[in-house]
Order: structure tokens, then C-alpha cells, then sequence
């Protein structure tokens, strides 16, 4: 489809999808760069959208992504619950283990972290609150893998993956039976998966005891430290219960 064929809101979907972590602040002709469309387009998609807040203007004249964004997205109900419930339990843990805490939830076949706690003496991550990687490349995606259903697993397993590090499982059968492993233990230590400099350890979040997969808590530690992995398991286990326990008990509520 050509950019003159692009509908109005097409065309502000694209102005907006410009701006991510790797593009956070842009001029109006890297915008219309990146959207393919033309400058005067651009122009007045750009002053739409920052007449209603939704894009801000920086002091050197490049734009970023306004507040009243963030404002909205901040309501999304799928998350919204979610990380009022985790964020106690989440910092109970980081009080625990003084190690980076995350929260993530399935997209498709992407992860998508939600919320983090990470102290000045945490190891530094490449994930980062709002930032999406594929389901398999992260030892809490591939929690959330092992949960999904059936036709997202295969649509992950027949599709090529990325080796992150020299570490990385991505032979299709042997990660089949990571998946396997996941779901008979619970707990999967993420040994250099996606950094050489990390070791992940994740668990499931679920609505209740039993209920469905909703979430993945993890802890990311040095992977100097590997050795530690092993006694993250039980405080890990425990905070996710909670979380699993307060979210099965307000979906009763509110059911």
C-alpha cells in the first residue's frame, strides 16, 4: 500500500511507531524517513499529535513521545492489575535478593516487560520496561513459551531463532524439551541465554492456584554469580504464588 493510500489513522500509527528505544527523539525528516511519509504529511500528523499531547518538542527542536501517552498506556487494563498486585511482592524480593526483579507478560510470540526493580548494584540489562523481544530469547519469555498455547509454541519452533550468545538453545528439538522441562519444574534458570553477562531465573504467574498462565516473574543476577541461581528458587516461588494468590482473589471479586 502506498503512503497515499495509508487512512488518516494509519498514517498517525505510523508517526508514532517511529519513536522506540532505539529512535526515542527525532526531527520531523528522520520521522518522515522512517514512516516513508512524505514531509508535509509528516508535518501536520506531527502538529496533531502534539497539539493533543501525544508527541512533545524538545529545547534542540527534535520530538519524542508526549506525556499524555504514557498517561493512557498507563491505564491498560491487562497490565494495570497486574502490576498493582506484583509491585509489593515484586519489591519483597528485590528486598530479598537486591538483585533486578522483572515482570513480563506474552504478546503473540513477543515478551513484553511490564515493570522492573533494579538497585545501583544490580547487573545491567538490555531489557527494560515497555521493551519486547521475541518469546524465546529471554529465560522468562521462554516460561511464558512453555505455557502458551500449542499453535504459538509451534509458530516459535518452526521459526528460525536468533542465537543471542553462544549459549542460546535454538535447535528446535532441544528446545521442545526445555519447554517440557519448564513446565514439569516451574522454575528455569536462564544460563547466558540472551546475555553473556547474565543468568535469568523464572517462574509463572497464574491467576490463582491453578488458573491460566497470566505473567512471568524473574530475578536477573551476574552470571559471575550462577552459583546463587539455585537459592533464588524458593523466594522466587513464593513471590509468584502470592502474586498468583491476589490476582485469583480479586478475579473472584470482581467476577
Amino acid at each position: 500500500m502506498s503512503a497515499t493510500q495509508i487512512s488518516a489513522a494509519g498514517k498517525v500509527l505510523k508517526v508514532l511507531s517511529a519513536f522506540d528505544r532505539e529512535h526515542p527523539s527525532q526531527t520531523l525528516s528522520e520521522v518522515a524517513q522512517r514512516t516513508g511519509l512524505a514531509l508535509s504529511t509528516t508535518h501536520r500528523v506531527v502538529a496533531e499529535l502534539a497539539g493533543w499531547g501525544a508527541l512533545e518538542r524538545g529545547e534542540d527542536g527534535s520530538w519524542h513521545v508526549g506525556l499524555r501517552l504514557w498517561e493512557i498506556a498507563s491505564g491498560c487494563p491487562r497490565t494495570q492489575i497486574l502490576r498493582d498486585v506484583a509491585l509489593p511482592f515484586m519489591q519483597d524480593l528485590y528486598e530479598v535478593t537486591h538483585e533486578n526483579v522483572q515482570l513480563a507478560v506474552r504478546e503473540g510470540t513477543e515478551l513484553v516487560f511490564v515493570e522492573r526493580i533494579a538497585g545501583h548494584r544490580s547487573v545491567e540489562l538490555l531489557t527494560m520496561v515497555g521493551t519486547r523481544f521475541p518469546v524465546a530469547s529471554t529465560g522468562m519469555g521462554r516460561v511464558l513459551l512453555a505455557h502458551a498455547p500449542r499453535e504459538i509454541q509451534e509458530e516459535v519452533l518452526d521459526a528460525p531463532m536468533r542465537a543471542w550468545t553462544p549459549y542460546t538453545v535454538v535447535d528446535p528439538k532441544a528446545l521442545r524439551a526445555q519447554l517440557d522441562r519448564i513446565r514439569r519444574e516451574q522454575v528455569f534458570i536462564s544460563d547466558r541465554q540472551l546475555s553473556e553477562s547474565t543468568v535469568a531465573v523464572a517462574t509463572p504467574v497464574r491467576i490463582g492456584r491453578t488458573g491460566p498462565v497470566s505473567a512471568s516473574l524473574g530475578i536477573v543476577i551476574t552470571a559471575q554469580g550462577a552459583s546463587r541461581a539455585r537459592r533464588l528458587r524458593e523466594p522466587l516461588l513464593r513471590a509468584a504464588q502470592g502474586i498468583s494468590d491476589e490476582l485469583g482473589r480479586r478475579t473472584r471479586t470482581t467476577g
